[in-house]
């Protein structure tokens, strides 16, 4: 196991403190409509990126000379994160996205000082494209969310910061959206040390579970595409070192349809006033599918950067009757 639990202590004295100690609390309103079980949310969207990849882009940037030129891809919430932290420690950025890009990410993504490259259909055609480009210049270091054991040790904080706050007896299980594997983990690894009878659940899209069938399959598992408005978790295959730390530190995947993840939103925005992107609200969504057992949960709302036209929708809902 390549991620260490002292490196994430450590990570909590570098990165910058606007990515740390987020909320976690317990609401009523949405304890009721998840079915009235205890569910705790952390809050990881209000921050400068909103989104919990700040964490991890910030402490991989702090390994490298200041200066150094960095490329990555993603579909968003990534590439602000490093465009964010890049700015901050006076790196050139340069960001490899999908064509299909939510537009107000590229906004942010240009506005914290990122090149941003628009690559092919989708992320896998993106990560090809700046993988490519790193190789041609071999001066900037390449970036893979999912790969560098430091950006897994910075989202791993919000495992440290879980079981701070927990109280007793603690939860029976934390569910994170999974997609490049991060997250997942990350805080899996903090928690299978400090909290090991608490058992770490990923979501999949229904339509994106590339995670969950290269865990049966121990191995890598590539789908032909992915159908899912989810674009934080639409991935087609994770990487190789993501599957092999999941291997040990996950212990259940679970698949909810987009229609449980719209209706989570929604939930969301009535309960906690808070309007988040559909990845963000999958761990939301698998709770109220019925799809974790325990009593006592915890979840992490992990983005607030939804499509235009994916607020539409949700302000739509929200018109109608509850």
């Amino acid at each position: 196991m390549d991620l260490d639990v002292a490196r994430i202590e450590q990570a909590t004295r570098v990165i910058d403190p606007v990515f740390l100690n987020t909320p976690q609390y317990l609401d009523e309103q949405l304890c009721r409509a998840l079915g009235g079980r205890t569910v705790t949310v952390k809050l990881e969207t209000a921050n400068p990126v909103r989104s919990f990849k700040g964490r991890g882009a910030d402490l991989m940037l702090s390994t490298l000379a200041p200066g150094t030129p960095v490329v990555c891809a993603s579909s968003g919430n990534f590439g602000q994160a490093v465009a964010y932290a890049g700015r901050a420690r006076g790196m050139p950025v340069e960001v490899f996205v999908p064509e299909t890009v939510n537009p107000a990410k590229r906004e942010r993504m240009e506005t914290f000082g990122a090149r941003v490259v628009e690559a092919g259909p989708d992320g896998s055609s993106a990560r090809k494209a700046a993988a490519a480009h790193a190789q041609r210049h071999p001066d900037r270091v390449y970036l893979q969310d999912g790969l560098q054991a430091a950006i897994a040790e910075g989202a791993g904080t919000i495992g440290l910061e879980l079981t701070r706050d927990a109280g007793e007896p603690g939860f029976d299980a934390v569910v994170l959206p999974v997609g490049d594997g991060a997250l997942i983990n990350g805080v899996g690894r903090w928690m299978k040390e400090h909290a090991p009878g608490t058992r770490i659940v990923g979501v999949n899209a229904e339509g994106a579970p590339s995670m969950l069938e290269s865990l049966r399959a121990g191995r890598v598992v590539r789908l032909d595409r992915v159908r899912t408005f989810a674009d934080g978790i639409a991935v087609r295959g994770p990487l190789e070192a993501s599957v092999r730390r999941a291997r040990v530190l996950v212990d259940e995947i679970v698949l909810v349809p987009d229609e449980a993840i719209a209706a989570a939103m929604e939930v969301a925005a009535r309960t906690l006033g808070i309007v988040l992107e559909p990845a963000g609200a999958a761990g939301l969504a698998a709770i109220a599918e019925g799809a974790v057992a325990g009593d006592r949960l915890a979840t992490v709302l992990t983005g607030a950067n939804p499509r235009p036209e994916q607020v539409r929708e949700l302000a739509a809902r929200l018109t109608c009757p509850a």
